[in-house]
Formats: C-alpha cells, structure tokens, sequence
C-alpha cells in the first residue's frame, strides 16, 4: 500500500508543481514548495491520516504550503507590499495581462495582490470565493487586485529586460559546460567544494565531494546529454539537450552555485521535467 500512495504522489507532482509555481512566481521556488507538500503529506500517511479524496488532499496541503512561503517572503519584502496608485481597471484587458503573465512578473507583485490576481484573473474565482480561500473580506479583495492588476499593468508597460549575467559568471558555467561536453569528469571532480550539496530534484539530495562524485559516474553511463549555457527566469543557467537538439528547449536545466572558484551546490532538474511548464528561459 505504501509503495502505490508514494507512485500516486508522484504521479501528482507535476500538476502540483504547476500550482505552485504560479503561486510563487517561479519554478524553482514552486518546487521548494512541492518538497515541502510532499513531506508534510508523507508526515501525515505515517502518522496514519484519513485520506478520503486523495487528489483535494494534496492540494490542500500544498496551497497551504504555498501561503506559508508567501507568508515567509512577505515578511522579508515588507516594502514590496506597497502598492501603487492608478485609475480604474479594464477587466478584459487586466484579465489578458494576467493570463499572459511570465512567471517572473507574478513575482514582481506583492503576494497578497499576487493571490487575488491569480484566483481570479488566471482561475476564474469569484470575489466571494476568493476572500473564503485567502481569508479576506470582499472589499480587502477588491482592493488588493485593484493594486495588483495596477502592478500587473505597470509590469506590462515597462517590458525591462532581465539584468545580463555577470561575465564571470557566464565563464565558469561556458568552463563547466565544456568539460562535461568533453567527458572530463575528472576535471569536474576537482571543482566541487568539499561540502558540496546536490539537489537531484524529486530524485535524491547528497552532501560531500565525496558522495557528489558519483554524481559525474551516472553522467558519464550516459552520452544523450549536452549542455549549453542560457539564462532561467534571469539567472545563468545550464541548458541540457540531446545530442543533435541544440536549438530546440532544453529538456531540462542545472543551476549551480559558486563559492571561491568552486562549485558550493548542484540542482539539477533531469527527474523533473515538469519545471520547464512555464519557464522563462533563454539560450
């Protein structure tokens, strides 16, 4: 029984992830909340819980995992909550903004406007609807998509590209990316920090060089991947294709992060192809 809840939650992930990440404003963070759903949700079948409606189950928990992040960023961007003035609204034509929305931009817009626009605008709930799952009166409700669409609106106007990388950063991810492209895997070995973390997301974590390594062992088992070197909801990032697909998307991504010259952390997304649903990636 324990082997077919987990397939089952597996099986959901995917559309979970799309969830949340429309609620965070980002795939990756959309994930960090996904983990977090899915731990809760695994806590609570071992701590024998009555699943009657198994789908409705795992969303809750994961709406509930996503305002408890909102609720965490909402603190640390107290100023983001400000919101700007403007005149009444178009609904249509908010509607379409909010539709065509990239991730990032969601993102801009303070959560509790965020939430609003996206039940309404994006879901199609009604006010009522809306204030019962946020736990907002209906004025709050009106007033706080009022701002967003505003938000939303401004976003829109100004289209600002997103800042270019830093050179040396684009030169480490272009080193990475040759040496993988070259099976050195030795020569990957030697960047790893030694308390490296990798996140094979929905797979495994590890922490170590040691227990890294074998990392680049699985990869080398392999010659379908090639990477190239891109930008992921703005960040640098590495793009993975099979051979031969170089222009077409990526299948997946690999972000790193840098500490001294050495690779301090790994998240690779190979086991979750679901993230490229709705990302803003560029080659």
């Amino acid at each position: 029984m324990a082997d077919v809840l987990v397939d089952w939650m597996g099986a959901m992930r995917p559309r979970l992830h799309r969830y949340a990440a429309r609620m965070m404003g980002s795939v990756f963070d959309g994930e960090d909340v996904v983990q977090d759903a899915m731990a809760r949700a695994a806590e609570a079948l071992k701590a024998g819980a009555d699943v009657a409606q198994g789908e409705a189950w795992l969303f809750r928990i994961t709406h509930n995992a996503a305002l408890d992040a909102l609720r965490r960023r909402r603190r640390q961007e107290a100023r983001d909550a400000m919101a700007l003035d403007g005149g009444q609204s178009n609904d249509d034509a908010d509607r379409r903004i909010a539709v065509e929305a990239g991730l990032g931009t969601f993102l801009q817009v303070a959560p509790a406007q965020r939430s609003c626009v996206i039940l309404m605008d994006v879901l199609g709930h009604s006010l009522a609807e809306t204030g019962g799952i946020l736990g907002m009166t209906v004025p709050a409700v009106k007033a706080a998509l009022h701002r967003g669409r505003t938000r939303l609106r401004a976003l829109a106007a100004s289209e600002n590209p997103a800042p270019a990388s830093a050179p040396a950063e684009r030169r480490r991810l272009h080193a990475y990316a040759e040496r993988f492209n070259a099976h050195d895997w030795d020569a990957l070995r030697a960047l790893l920090a030694a308390d490296v973390e990798l996140d094979l997301v929905n797979r495994a974590r590890l922490s170590g060089a040691r227990d890294v390594s074998v990392y680049f062992t699985h990869y080398a088992e392999y010659a379908a991947w090639r990477l190239t070197v891109g930008t992921a909801e703005g960040r640098p990032a590495l793009l993975v294709h099979r051979h031969g697909a170089e222009q077409a998307q990526p299948s997946y991504i690999i972000l790193l992060e840098w500490r001294d010259g050495q690779i301090a952390a790994i998240r690779d997304f190979h086991f979750a192809p679901y993230v490229m649903d709705g990302l803003d990636w560029a080659a």
